[in-house]
């Protein structure tokens, strides 16, 4: 390693990975600021569409019955508007659409999504959709790195460390929760916990905290209660709480995607789907005001042990219902705060009930809401550090770190399990992005074997004595000799080695037949394969090459796929991939 004591200290501050780290805090810098406007724009639709901007508990009573209808429905019209006509990136929840960003087009995010978010988010939330703030200020923020990362032209190497950041510093400036915005970045977007990836992102992260906290003050995101273990019992009773909160994330996934196919169903044009939404979602909180918007004044109830077990227990599905169709129908905005919402009244019912039964030997109920918070947010996200060190930055409550842990462990292990994807990472497969799979597995699942493969094949008849095979393999300079019968069909293949066990006995030559040497066990390719089925079966059986055969009912011998093939056709793919990405 070169010696950089001696250099002086302007040298040093031009080394590349020093360079990234001003880049961090510029994007921190930019990413507090956006997460500051877009508040303030949020609150400001909330005014004009209801002239209120507090708490929709605050003033439910004073809406007429149909500006609570009215009110969502034009707020549906103006986001379809805006999807379907300036960025189609700002539908649903946004995360899913960074992970994609990183993974196929290197981090690169058209300019104009980060306004387009703050646009259709606000008048979403604003108007009453049940969704939450941190995944449009995880795409504006990853807008605004990537943007950031592309105006001073970073590598492609590094441009998912600049989009890292930016959604590190979203998440950071939004709940004040600068750790929780480290991990939400580097456990979600990136991936990778390297140290590479870990500088840059903190700095981002601490430097949009920073700013927020300036305009918003350091306080808890929530005012609750001190809650304590009041019995090692209490520990039974946590994963326990792992489980129903598992499957309440396991709910939400499932029926949100319903209500996605539901609306995209329907056979009208896409820019009026969220105004039926709207529609649908003001009949929801005319009757349950508590699902509006966000919701944080009925998770307060909750966790202040204010809310009755009846009404707990309701608002677990009607949230559901109402965040499932604000996003199935194409409007705007995060799962995040929804996952909260639904933690917090079944973590509340559930401890409503227990501490009823057992008044001696457990916490207050709102400790069991705080906890389950959690763990419907590791729930749906795969991502259980977040979702622990996301709650304990919420709440500055060190006390609950324990039961967060055993909850929010116990919900990702057992979704996990019956579920392969998360929520973010189903909305990928949907469009068939294999991420968990690599972006490799990508590119070749995109590409056919027809596409590659050389048709150029030697080819022998069964019939072929040993001493034409030996000539054969002199003159043809052929690593595999490909035996087929009268018909053209594929029934075996010759290797050089299956032939060395012979060569010396020249009194065998015209008495072997290529029929007698063949390897029949043997692992084909049709010509509508894609190269990834090609790369798992020789990766499978250890082999070099594979015979393609024709697709249709023949079978025919048509060419041959080797394993350069394959990787000369994803460099290739690769190349294009990085030439074709959008401005």
């Amino acid at each position: 390693m070169p010696d950089t004591t001696g250099q002086p200290l302007f040298e040093r501050l031009k080394r590349p990975n020093v360079q990234y780290l001003f880049l961090a805090i510029l994007i921190g810098v930019l990413a507090g600021y956006g997460a500051v406007l877009f508040k303030y724009v949020l609150k400001s639709m909330q005014w004009i569409f209801y002239h209120h901007s507090g708490d929709m508990l605050l003033f439910a009573d004073e809406i007429p019955l149909w500006m609570k209808i009215v009110m969502p429905t034009v707020g549906g019209v103006v986001v379809g508007l805006v999807v379907s006509y300036f960025a189609s990136e700002a539908k649903g929840h946004g995360v899913p659409e960074v992970i994609q960003a990183i993974a196929l087009r290197g981090g690169r995010i058209r300019k104009r999504v980060a306004a387009a978010k703050i646009f259709a988010s606000a008048v979403t939330i604003g108007s009453g959709g049940s969704v939450g703030r941190e995944g449009p200020m995880v795409q504006i923020g990853s807008s605004i790195g990537s943007s950031v990362g592309q105006l001073f032209k970073v590598p492609s190497v590094h441009m998912r460390t600049m989009v890292g950041c930016g959604a590190a510093a979203g998440i950071a400036a939004t709940f004040n929760a600068p750790i929780a915005g480290v991990l939400f970045a580097l456990e979600i977007i990136i991936g990778d916990f390297g140290v590479m990836q870990f500088s840059p992102v903190v700095l981002s992260s601490v430097t949009a905290t920073t700013i927020s906290r300036y305009y918003f003050g350091d306080f808890p995101h929530f005012q609750i209660p001190a809650y304590s273990i009041v019995s090692l019992w209490e520990f039974c009773f946590y994963p326990i709480l792992g489980v129903i909160t598992g499957f309440v994330a396991l709910a939400f996934t499932k029926i949100l995607y319903k209500f996605e196919d539901w609306f995209e169903a329907i056979p009208i044009r896409d820019w009026i789907k969220p105004a039926i939404g709207g529609a649908l979602l003001g009949c929801v909180f005319a009757i349950f005001p508590e699902v509006f918007g966000v919701g944080y004044g009925a998770m307060n109830q909750a966790l202040n042990n204010s809310m009755e077990l009846k009404l707990l227990f309701v608002l677990i599905f009607v949230k559901i219902l109402a965040s499932s169709i604000t996003l199935g129908s194409g409007g705007s905005g995060g799962i995040f705060a929804p996952s909260l919402f639904m933690g917090a009244m079944t973590g509340g019912a559930f401890g409503l009930v227990l501490h009823t039964l057992l008044p001696g030997q457990t916490a207050l109920p709102g400790a069991y809401a705080l906890v389950a918070m959690g763990g419907v947010v590791a729930g749906t996200t795969y991502a259980p550090i977040t979702a622990i060190l996301i709650i304990f930055e919420m709440s500055g409550t060190y006390s609950i770190i324990l039961p967060l842990m055993l909850t929010c462990i116990t919900a990702t292990v057992m979704n996990s399990t019956i579920r392969r994807a998360s929520i973010y990472t189903t909305k990928l497969l949907r469009r068939g992005i294999d991420i968990e799979a690599g972006r490799d597995r990508h590119l070749l699942e995109h590409i056919m074997v027809k596409e590659v493969m050389s048709r150029n094949v030697v080819s022998i008849p069964e019939s072929m004595p040993l001493e034409q095979i030996i000539w054969t393999f002199k003159t043809q300079n052929a690593s595999y000799l490909h035996v087929i019968d009268q018909e053209e069909k594929l029934t075996g293949i010759i290797s050089f080695r299956d032939i060395r066990t012979v060569l010396d006995e020249e009194e065998l030559f015209q008495l072997i037949i290529a029929h007698d040497l063949s390897t029949r066990d043997l692992v084909v390719v049709s010509t509508d394969d894609t190269l990834q089925d090609a790369l798992d079966r020789i990766t499978e059986r250890g082999v070099s090459q594979l015979p393609v055969l024709s697709s249709g009912s023949g079978r025919k011998l048509v060419g041959t796929l080797t394993e350069s093939d394959i990787n000369a056709a994803y460099n290739s793919a690769l190349i294009k991939d990085e030439i074709l990405k959008p401005d």
